[in-house]
């Protein structure tokens, strides 16, 4: 399994996202990008995440930093997430598993004693060279947007 390290080039990837477009890391060159993993559209914590990073995004671009949010997720569902939620970030549906393997997120959890393989919720923080700053493992959501933004800012 992958495991990326701060310093680490980020991988690139290419990837469709809500509203009919494509994103990828290498076009953001000399920008900061958060990419934050996330296992499901819809669920809890995901929502809660989604909608924290999109109250700070006025913020995050301020500190002239883009946010991606990943998950396995297709298109369909990512419009129907930013809809419902008033979602205004941009969602990169993996379905492939392409970014999420690179990144070493597709991994073995439990979950009441059961074992299944799902996203790692993970969030990273690339500087404008394309190397990996800060990355935040098995991410709690309370406060989580406001502390990757505080880095963000912080990132020169």
């Amino acid at each position: 399994m992958i495991e990326l390290s701060i310093g680490d080039q980020a991988p690139d990837f290419t990837l469709p996202t809500n509203g009919g477009g494509t994103v990828s890391l290498s076009a953001l060159s000399g920008k900061k990008v958060v990419i934050y993993f996330y296992p499901k559209d819809n669920t809890q914590s995901c929502t809660v995440e989604a909608i924290d990073f999109t109250r700070l995004s006025a913020e995050f671009e301020d500190a002239g930093t883009t946010i991606i949010g990943i998950s396995p997720d297709s298109v369909k569902k990512h419009d129907n997430f930013c809809k419902k939620h008033s979602l205004g970030i941009t969602l990169a549906a993996d379905e492939q598993k392409q970014a999420i393997d690179a990144y070493g997120l597709w991994v073995e959890k439990t979950m009441y004693g059961l074992k299944y393989m799902g996203v790692e919720r993970t969030t990273l923080l690339i500087d404008a060279a394309g190397r990996i700053a800060r990355i935040w493992r098995k991410v709690k959501v309370k406060g989580h947007a406001e502390e990757v933004l505080e880095a963000a800012k912080l990132l020169r």
